[in-house]
């Protein structure tokens, strides 16, 4: 009966020692896709069992190191390809950050670029603040003075006498005041002469020399308009012109054709002809609309001169009417 017994129990305890052997290699069968985690977490290894009070199964007790064995150094290689990937990893990202181009405003591009760049920009700015500045100063001025000459024909346009009309006017300064004020200058310093013809031409010479004076002075500003309009697209393409042979001179030194290191040097010497194109755009269209306005204008001055100069035949063919009828009594 104790023989039958111990050969139980010796049974028993193979058996527990097979099943101990055996759960090792359960453990790495199961989970060989997960390197990671068993670096960080060594492989669970089941506790033994209690075996009962025999000593004899104590053989199997080096198996386990033998078992764990190929844990261990799978754990540290895991160990050691994340700390050499991890590393790897953030100078990849931060490569991938570090190309970024800088801010290319319009501001930045100016404060940027070279100093003949700079001086070209700064002259177009000028160029172009001159530009509007004519196109307010004259629009005001060609309209006062429309107005004014407008109003100064209707008030004469019942007048029967240079006396007449001077007195219409009043004391005021323009441009029919002064065809008046020729028309009896010459009409006085031509008393006691028969030729009525003559004092009509000197007249009409005295009338094309203020309306000459005229056209001048209300052309002001035209010429700025005219050379700010033809000449700032070359302005900037020379400004335009530096800067690419600037930046091809930095990109031999810095040896490199990275679109981050050559974009920005051509984008601030563009920035040289796109101002041009702001400056002279702007003067070529206002240039030709005062033309227009301008030509308008004169139109309405050669009006006054024409009635300037019927009033002085009328007072003309009076007075020798009156001779006339005197000579006649």
């Amino acid at each position: 009966m104790k023989t039958m017994t111990s050969r139980a129990s010796l049974a028993a305890a193979a058996m527990l020692a097979v099943a101990w052997l055996a759960s090792p290699v359960s453990a790495q069968t199961q989970t060989p896709s997960a390197p990671a985690q068993s670096a960080a977490q060594p492989a669970p290894v089941s506790p033994a069992p209690t075996a009962p009070a025999i000593t004899a199964p104590a053989v199997p007790a080096p198996s386990a190191p033998t078992a764990a064995a190929p844990v261990a150094p799978a754990a540290s290689q895991a160990a050691t390809v994340s700390t050499t990937v991890k590393p790897d990893a953030k100078p990849d990202a931060a490569a991938g950050v570090a190309p970024a181009m800088k801010e290319l405003s319009p501001w930045v591009m100016f404060m940027s670029a070279d100093v003949i760049v700079k001086a070209v920009m700064i002259g177009l700015a000028f160029a172009s603040l001159m530009t509007w500045t004519v196109l307010i100063a004259k629009s005001i001025e060609l309209s006062v003075a429309s107005t004014k000459l407008r109003s100064a024909l209707k008030k004469i346009a019942e007048s029967r006498s240079l006396a007449e009309a001077q007195m219409a006017l009043g004391a005021k300064e323009g441009i029919l005041p002064s065809f008046l004020a020729a028309a009896l200058r010459e009409a006085r310093m031509s008393a006691g002469l028969s030729s009525d013809t003559g004092i009509k031409e000197r007249a009409a010479s005295s009338f094309s020399e203020i309306v000459r004076a005229e056209a001048r002075r209300i052309r002001i500003g035209m010429g700025v308009l005219a050379t700010i309009g033809s000449t700032s697209p070359f302005v900037g393409l020379f400004g335009t012109v530096w800067g690419i042979m600037n930046s091809f001179i930095g990109i031999s030194k810095s040896q490199t054709t990275n679109l981050a290191v050559v974009a920005p040097g051509i984008a601030e010497a563009l920035l040289a002809t796109a101002i041009g194109l702001v400056a002279a755009i702007p003067a070529v269209i206002i240039y030709n609309h005062f033309s227009r306005v301008t030509k308008s204008y004169l139109e309405l001055v050669s009006r006054a001169s024409g009635a300037a100069g019927r009033l002085l035949s009328r007072d003309l063919d009076r007075s020798h009417g009156s001779v006339h009828s005197r000579a006649a009594e």
